[in-house]
């Protein structure tokens, strides 16, 4: 099995859900939970999880919390290869859900974006391996040169490469015409419909994925309850599968980092696309099933291959 390096945002998320409408200027009874997050650790996990060999880069704080972040991460099993930053606090998203269940993000990137070239650990690059850059660490501007390194490292050691379009705001800021040519040479592109659509100004997914196959070889497009598609600059056809239909957690995040983390790894051994797909819908139902954004190994949850005997995360 191909060991894939991620390189990524680590967060806390403060994920806080109301009960009723927002009471603007006033109190709103909510539940507001912390847990461990950042798309890219958040992928990184699941990987690791469900047993691939997985190595994560980033930067955290010197701050208590990024140290409890970073034993999360190898509590699941994986190469922590985390940077102290001394200055900067661990990174903070605030994810508000409103009682009707819509998601908005403040997100803090903290540490995350001092990630710098010096960071990146020069034996994790090598034709054995993926690579999987987070597209939040493309998108900063401050941690951009780092994600470019990256792509550069693994490009000439001959690794096969993915990225993700990160969040549709940040991406428009930053410029399509930008991200399309900071990622030249990956492989394959992870994006939903809205960063699909900045990308390439088509409303429509299939149209989408079409386009951006003129700079990427394989596509995959995260259409939430209408499941997932993936496209190639070979095929005239495009794959698409359902997703599976599961009740969500009212707390659940991260579900499209679990999509992530699910494609991957059959994709990688070369399963058919449909395949590819079935899987990462599964993995992203179980994450809208539970709360937070990271794999909960719970009670009776067996840690899979790779992961320290003994150790389970709530």
């Amino acid at each position: 099995m191909t060991r894939v390096v991620v390189i990524g945002d680590l967060m806390t998320d403060a994920v806080a859900r109301a009960f009723h409408p927002l009471a603007r200027g006033s109190d709103t009874p909510a539940s507001v939970v912390m847990y461990g997050g950042g798309s890219g650790a958040n992928i990184a996990s699941w990987l690791a999880v469900e047993g691939t060999e997985t190595t994560f880069v980033g930067r955290r704080g010197s701050d208590i919390t990024g140290r409890t972040r970073e034993m999360e991460l190898m509590g699941y099993g994986l190469d922590s290869r985390m940077v102290m930053d001394p200055e900067s606090a661990t990174g903070t998203c605030v994810v508000m859900i409103t009682h009707r269940g819509d998601r908005t993000m403040l997100s803090d990137p903290g540490a995350n974006a001092r990630l710098q070239p010096e960071d990146l650990p020069r034996d994790v690059f090598g034709p054995d391996g993926h690579l999987h850059v987070s597209g939040y660490t493309l998108i900063n501007a401050d941690s951009r040169r780092a994600a470019r390194v990256a792509l550069r490292m693994a490009r000439e050691s001959g690794m096969s490469i993915s990225v993700d379009g990160g969040s549709h705001a940040p991406l428009e800021r930053a410029g399509a015409e930008n991200f399309l040519e900071w990622t030249q040479g990956a492989r394959l592109l992870f994006a939903n419909a809205a960063q699909a659509k900045v990308l390439t100004g088509r409303e429509e997914p299939e149209a989408a994925a079409k386009v951006l196959t003129a700079w990427y070889p394989n596509v995959v497009l995260k259409l939430g309850e209408d499941g997932g598609l993936w496209a190639s600059k070979t095929r005239d056809d495009v794959v698409r599968a359902p997703a599976d239909q599961v009740e969500p957690s009212p707390g659940s995040v991260g579900a499209g980092d679990a999509f992530i983390a699910g494609f991957l790894p059959a994709w990688l051994a070369g399963r058919h696309p449909k395949e590819a797909l079935a899987r990462a819908h599964r993995l992203a139902g179980r994450a809208l099933h539970q709360p937070g954004a990271r794999p909960d190994l719970g009670d009776g949850q067996p840690v899979r291959r790779g992961a320290p005997r003994g150790q389970r995360i709530r």
